[in-house]
């Protein structure tokens, strides 16, 4: 049963005012579904936008950040639980485990380190939690042609493309975790 949703998005709001609404509803989306949403802890960008919208509409939020962005300001204390640790790595390995799931919405190479870690983990079976990618105003429609195409040169099996979900709509990702199963992949059957 998913309970817990991992957001990962960027700590800047993007150049285009769409970025931040598509936070906001997801926020809104996700405490109106009764998730609880984790992420970075940040108080800024499409992370802060999501926390608050969250926040806003009764949802629980819980946030990750490293010792060093709590010393740049930059983490968000008005979170339902603010959990501090030593580092980057920590961080990640804490988000993960946390969540039931995860979803990704613009960001920039923090946002993408984060998505393509969380996807490796379940293409060599450590975990089974469902993965989407939130396409905001075709956002992420060139990385999906990428990722086709790594699929069309053999570095990449179907089944490993298989386990992101990339679509516009975080309702249709939705229930698509919802008919999530254990998915094991083969990562050498290319």
């Amino acid at each position: 049963m998913l309970r817990r949703i991992c957001v990962f998005c960027g700590s800047s709001a993007g150049g285009d005012p769409v970025y931040t609404e598509a936070a906001v509803s997801l926020g809104k989306l996700l405490a109106g579904r009764g998730f609880d949403i984790v992420y970075g802890g940040g108080n800024v960008g499409l992370m802060g936008a999501v926390a608050d919208a969250a926040l806003e509409a009764g949802g629980e939020v819980i946030g990750v950040i490293p010792e060093h962005l709590v010393r740049a300001e930059v983490a968000h204390h008005g979170v339902t639980e603010l959990k501090i640790v030593e580092d980057m790595h920590e961080r990640k390995a804490t988000m993960a485990s946390l969540a039931d799931a995860f979803l990704a919405l613009p960001g920039g190479i923090g946002t993408l380190e984060e998505l393509f870690e969380i996807w490796t983990w379940a293409q060599l079976g450590l975990h089974a939690k469902p993965l989407g990618i939130v396409d905001v105003a075709g956002y992420y429609a060139k990385l999906g042609e990428f990722l086709d195409h790594m699929v069309d040169s053999g570095f990449l099996n179907l089944p490993s493309r298989e386990l992101v979900r990339l679509d516009s709509d975080p309702e249709r990702l939705l229930e698509a975790f919802a008919q999530h199963g254990d998915v094991v992949i083969d990562k050498w059957d290319v």
